[in-house]
């Protein structure tokens, strides 16, 4: 492995079944956490998943998916079906989903504590798996870092005030924290998503990542904010591109030494300098995962021949 960091990502597992018009459906593994852990894996870390897999076709697809590429999945025993999502695409290949999640995760035993934590989506707003995850993340991050990317799911989220609570108390509980300006939106409507990030920085986060589709990405860290455009290239899909980004953003920083309880007082005097190179990797990763079909990231090679192009 890269690193000897060992990275935990709790969260759900999701069957992603995409609809195309005039064709016929086809099922990828999903769900956001999945995707990091996949992600983090092709890029050569030490991930695991904890989540949540039904003993069912799905189930096994996405468990082979991810224990094919290296990650190690834990699960908590649940029989529950495996989640699943219905991901309609426009002819821009944007996405729209119909959901069939339940998200009960109970306590799971650890063989070894993480030196990273990364969770969000679904897993951290439906309860009452929710409500594991925060205890889980509070209890780890005395000894880890910890990473949080919403993920906002509008038919998911519940009470929007609520919510909005969840968000921010997982927001404090980080220390890095990476969202969209469709996130933003949904949780502050008509917000500056730069104040926004701005306004969550101070609760507690080193940085916060937001992503603004073909308009690049930007960080806001203490010493001000950092913008990087999108890398051109012809989206087949958008599907898992903020998760490629996730796991783009945990592998640079992990690539700079900032992850981990070693790491967690570099990463809070994080420069402008190392934070455009972290937005790049992400970027250039997200890149690769549009221009193919399916939540479907880059490997290291694959990543290294995208940033030759920005």
């Amino acid at each position: 492995m890269l690193d000897g960091l060992d990275l935990l990502v709790i969260g759900e597992c999701v069957a992603d079944i995409v609809r195309l018009p005039d064709a016929a459906d086809r099922v990828h593994p999903g769900g956001s956490p999945a995707n990091v852990a996949y992600g983090l894996a092709r890029l050569g870390h030490d991930a695991t998943l904890l989540t949540q897999l039904g003993p069912d076709e799905n189930g096994r697809l996405i468990r082979d998916h991810l224990t094919g590429s290296g990650v190690d999945v834990i699960t908590d025993g649940s029989t529950a079906p495996t989640p699943s999502a219905a991901v309609a695409l426009d002819g821009a290949g944007r996405a729209t989903y119909t959901f069939e999640i339940a998200w009960t995760l109970g306590p799971v035993s650890l063989e070894r504590p993480p030196s990273h934590v990364h969770t969000g989506s679904i897993a951290t707003v439906t309860e009452p798996g929710a409500a594991a995850v925060v205890a889980a993340v509070e209890s780890l991050r005395a000894a880890a870092t910890v990473s949080y990317d919403p993920n906002v799911r509008p038919a998911l989220m519940g009470d929007h005030e609520a919510a909005v609570r969840r968000a921010e108390l997982c927001v404090a509980l980080s220390d890095v924290v990476k969202a969209s300006d469709e996130d933003l939106e949904w949780l502050y409507p008509g917000e500056d998503p730069v104040k926004v990030a701005g306004r969550w920085l101070a609760t507690g986060p080193a940085v916060v990542l937001v992503t603004r589709g073909g308009d690049g990405a930007f960080a806001v860290l203490a010493e001000g904010p950092v913008t990087v455009d999108a890398l051109p290239v012809a989206v087949v899909d958008t599907v898992g591109a903020g998760d490629a980004f996730m796991s783009g953003t945990l592998h640079a920083l992990a690539l700079h030494g900032l992850l981990g309880p070693a790491g967690r007082e570099r990463l809070r005097a994080l420069d402008k300098g190392t934070v455009m190179d972290v937005l790049r990797r992400a970027s250039a990763s997200a890149a690769v995962t549009v221009a193919r079909a399916g939540a479907n990231p880059p490997g290291l090679a694959e990543l290294d021949a995208a940033l030759g192009r920005m």
